[in-house]
């Protein structure tokens, strides 16, 4: 189960991912098929890992899977994280679909600019990627930080969006007080972050275990990034509120929650799904703020039925 820490507000759950204890017990941590990684020897459909400019500025890192000619399905860590978000997902994704998972602007081996760090900015670069890859319309998977910038894209570029499945979610970060008081705690980082603070804020994220070597890979990532990426990116998610437009949005769309999710309570996953007209929320049990690598299995599973079901 997720460990207190009051020092960090007890859940600091704004980070894409960050598990408890690998005790090696649940069936959605089991290791990818062995076929899957058959077929990428076989099929030519391994993930491989490239970079682009855009036409925002900035260098995108990014991975791709998957057929060229399949639906495309672009993935959005969370704060602080990075492709690797998905490490436990991407190995059980049909090769049929087309997937990109991206390092966002400042995380992971992406280029880290000066500015700028709003919601805004990272949908343009969603946009520009697309752009970049000749995608007309792309299906956005995000997670917490990259949902609020899934949904930003579906608002500001509506016929780009196929669908949205949005984790961890809520309608806004604005005024949500473990945002606050995270920031309270960001606003003091210096350089280097202290290590020890990357280990309890990404180990506090998870109500259910999983692998030791997924935090430590989480771990590693969130240590990339400055203070000022720290900082700067958290003060534009507690800017920004677009949850008066969501009403708007006509995209097939499904939001899947925890409901231990210390970060965005049942109450605001809930009113995200009222938001977003016909749309379909799954409360995952016994769940805590990231469901894709607490329940990887049931997570595919899932997206994949709703894929199909476009």
């Amino acid at each position: 189960m997720t460990r207190s820490l009051p020092s960090l507000l007890a859940l600091l759950l704004l980070a894409g991912c960050g598990p408890g204890p690998d005790t090696g017990t649940s069936p959605d941590l089991a290791s990818a098929p062995a076929s899957l990684e058959e077929t990428d020897r076989q099929g030519g459909s391994a993930p491989r890992e490239d970079s682009v400019r855009l036409s925002t500025g900035v260098t995108l890192r990014y991975v791709e899977q998957g057929r060229r000619d399949g639906p495309v399905v672009v993935f959005l860590h969370g704060y602080t994280d990075s492709h690797h978000t998905w490490d436990l997902d991407l190995p059980r994704f049909s090769r049929d679909l087309h997937v990109y998972a991206l390092d966002q602007r400042g995380h992971g081996d992406s280029s880290r600019p000066a500015c700028c760090y709003t919601q805004q900015a990272f949908a343009q670069d969603v946009v520009a990627f697309l752009n970049a890859k000749r995608v007309s319309r792309a299906i956005l998977v995000g997670h917490s930080m990259g949902s609020f910038i899934a949904q930003q894209v579906a608002l500001d570029a509506p016929s780009r969006v196929k669908a949205l499945v949005l984790v961890g979610s809520a309608p806004t970060v604005a005024g949500n007080e473990v945002a606050l008081g995270l920031k309270s705690v960001v606003d003091t980082l210096t350089d280097p972050v202290d290590p020890a603070f990357i280990y309890e804020f990404q180990a506090s994220t998870f109500f259910q275990p999983v692998p030791a070597s997924y935090l430590n890979t989480l771990v590693a990532e969130s240590s990339k990034l400055p203070a000022r990426v720290w900082q700067d990116t958290l003060d534009g998610l507690i800017a920004e509120d677009h949850s008066a437009r969501l009403g708007r949005l006509r995209v097939p769309t499904l939001i899947i929650g925890g409901d231990n999710d210390g970060f965005f309570s049942v109450t605001e996953q809930r009113a995200l799904a009222r938001a977003i007209r016909g749309s379909k929320y799954l409360l995952y049990p016994e769940t805590g703020h990231a469901p894709h690598a607490e329940r990887a299995r049931r997570f595919v599973d899932d997206v994949h039925h709703f894929i199909n079901g476009l």
